[in-house]
């Protein structure tokens, strides 16, 4: 009776697989107003996935080497718009922003979106943007007696001020515009953006009050159609179209 036996087993490694992380300096401009009253550039290296965003680079930083380190952040998918600031000198979503397609191989510049007041690293004094926001009332607006069923609108209605719905105040687009880095007072891109949308719906009735707004030395007319606005906006808004519609809307009285 033949014995049996055991097949070989082959002891060889497997073969190493090759680590997807990446070594990348996150470059920060850092501001503490309860150290200093100037700002300064800190490097941090990390190792990090390149498909990972740059966000989570910012959460390893703070999670394990620096709790200090101060930015918004909430929702983290492009809709809350909190974590809006300037990468490699271009405003984006950290949350949106992909380390391979801003080339890690170079250090990472991250700081505060500009002007806006600092208040610490990364985040700024959002005030003046939302009571510019507020001051164009953001919401409808109607007369007579409340309906007793929903007020109708048809799909072309809709369409016409569809883009501008798209707006999550992430303050991208005001902050990239040089006339309101100039004079804070100017109402910028994002309090027209959301000024359009409801100028141009059908349901609305204060389109006349809000251009007047508009039309003041602080609106519209500010605008130098530099195509800032609509380069930074992570939405994709087509922001400077809807100015100059705002503008027409001023001459024609036609909305």
């Amino acid at each position: 009776m033949a014995t049996p036996t055991l097949d070989k087993v082959d002891d060889a490694k497997p073969a190493s697989v090759a680590s997807p992380y990446i070594t990348v300096t996150f470059r920060i401009r850092r501001f503490n107003p309860e150290i200093s009253a100037e700002a300064e550039w800190q490097d941090f290296q990390i190792e990090i996935d390149p498909k990972e965003r740059v966000l989570d680079g910012l959460h390893k930083i703070k999670w394990e080497t620096d709790g200090t380190l101060t930015f918004r952040r909430s929702c983290a998918h492009g809709i809350c718009g909190s974590d809006a600031m300037r990468i490699n000198g271009k405003n984006r979503l950290a949350c949106k922003t992909l380390i391979k397609d801003i080339n890690p191989e170079k250090p990472i510049t991250i700081e505060a979106i500009k002007g806006l007041t600092v208040l610490k690293d990364l985040v700024v004094d959002m005030d003046p943007f939302f009571q510019a926001y507020r001051d164009v009332m953001p919401f409808l607006i109607t007369k007579g007696n409340e309906p007793t069923r929903e007020r109708l609108q048809t799909a072309e209605e809709r369409e016409r001020f569809d883009d501008t719905t798209k707006c999550i105040l992430c303050a991208a687009c005001t902050s990239s515009c040089p006339v309101f880095w100039n004079d804070g007072q100017y109402f910028g891109p994002a309090a027209i953006v959301n000024a359009h949308r409801f100028i141009f719906d059908s349901r609305d009735e204060a389109g006349e009050q809000r251009l007047e707004i508009l039309n003041d030395k602080d609106g519209v007319w500010r605008c130098r159609t530099t195509f800032n606005c609509t380069d930074a906006c992570p939405r994709g808004i087509e922001i400077t179209k809807a100015i100059q519609e705002v503008k027409r809307a001023l001459i024609t009285r036609r909305f």
